[in-house]
């Protein structure tokens, strides 16, 4: 095999994996739920029509969005339907790529032609990323926004404006506030929140009815979002429920999001940027109410700085359980969700267990490199007084 076989192997393995994606689409009649809901919401702008007051799909789906996303979705009224889940799936592979591409510079790699549509052709059958794909989701797009922005260097101009502009489509976002403010990165903090606030500000003239009714009413609803104890939640909320079989864990998961908010912050604080940046990500997903399976697209990053980091094995066994889909495979139909037993706890939460372990693998390396800075000084210090 010559030095240039990975050059036509990537591309082809690309493709492969497209024909396959685009083979399964055509054949399972995709729906793309939440890109009709996209469209509506567009529709309901357009035509001046109640924007939180529709339902659509045969699931019923409400928008759930903050009104700046609305704005955004204008245009898709007017796309037909096909061309809309076409635009997408296209979208949504290119965004892939670019996710690929900046999780690569993020973590120290050279994201090198071959190495991203490689790494592109599988990361498309990870679960989170299929699934974006498969319901015509925003995941992609904002995850590239958020670390794009906060992987520029320090000082670059309008830093963390792009993670307030993320944060007025999917308020999850907001998590890096607090984030920046651990860091002692005040400023960045404060362009994130005037970004958040450009969005909420424009959304408030062009839709000022839907602006209150979002932020004194819908935003609270979380059951407006869906059932927090099946599967599909892979938030600290969705596994208590489930571990505790009940459909509200209440005070018990108030406490562990708190905890787990804390420690999370504590770490973002002690660790370096890379892992810092990783730590605050898994920790706005694990507390969040709700985190859909297709919001942990952040596992393409993690999988990316396990590599960099010299961890191959790891960053493989990752990948194998954001692809294995073992959520899927436990019994999930009406509210088995509620009636699984122990054993087959841990597939059904694969995700907050991965989450919870960057926590503390995170945790534990600051701890290792304050301890050995520590010694170091103590040694410095010794060989000064002899």
């Amino acid at each position: 095999m010559t030095d240039r076989s990975p050059r036509a192997v990537a591309p082809a393995l690309l493709g492969l994996s497209l024909a396959a994606l685009a083979a399964l689409c055509l054949t399972l009649r995709i729906p793309m739920a939440d890109a009709l809901v996209y469209r509506a919401e567009g529709a309901a702008v357009a035509h001046g029509t109640s924007l939180y007051g529709f339902t659509v799909t045969a699931w019923r789906l409400p928008a759930t969005y903050p009104p700046f996303a609305a704005l955004l979705f204008v245009p898709a009224a007017y796309v037909p339907l096909a061309a809309l889940k076409a635009a997408f799936c296209v979208g949504n592979v290119a965004l892939c790529a670019l996710l690929v591409h900046l999780s690569c510079r993020f973590a120290g790699l050279a994201p090198g032609r071959t190495v991203v549509l490689g790494a592109t052709a599988l990361g498309l059958w990870l679960e989170p990323v299929f699934q974006t794909l498969l319901f015509g989701q925003v995941n992609l797009a904002l995850a590239c926004l958020v670390l794009w922005d906060l992987s520029r260097p320090a000082g670059a101009p309008g830093k963390g404006f792009a993670v307030g502009v993320a944060a007025g489509i999917k308020l999850t976002p907001l998590f890096f506030v607090p984030h920046l403010l651990v860091r002692g990165r005040h400023r960045e903090a404060l362009t994130v929140l005037a970004g958040f606030g450009a969005t909420v500000l424009l959304g408030a003239l062009v839709l000022p009815d839907a602006s209150v009714e979002f932020f004194t009413r819908r935003l609270f609803e979380t059951g407006r979002v869906g059932k927090a104890w099946i599967v599909d939640n892979q938030s600290l909320q969705g596994l208590l429920a489930r571990l505790l079989h009940t459909t509200a864990p209440g005070p018990v998961w108030a406490l562990a999001a708190a905890a787990v908010g804390a420690a999370g912050l504590w770490t973002a604080h002690r660790a370096d940027e890379r892992r810092a940046l990783l730590v605050s990500a898994f920790t706005a997903l694990l507390i969040s109410p709700i985190s859909w399976s297709h919001h942990w697209v952040w596992c393409v990053p993690l999988i990316a700085v396990l590599v960099a980091e010299g961890h191959p094995r790891t960053a493989a066994a990752t990948a194998v359980v954001f692809t294995a889909r073992s959520l899927w495979l436990v019994p999930h139909a009406g509210d088995l969700d509620l009636r699984l037993p122990l054993w087959q706890q841990p597939l059904a939460a694969p995700y907050p267990l991965i989450g919870l372990a960057v926590l503390g693998w995170a945790a534990w390396r600051a701890r290792a490199v304050g301890v050995d800075s520590q010694l170091s000084a103590r040694s410095s210090s010794a060989s000064m007084i002899r």
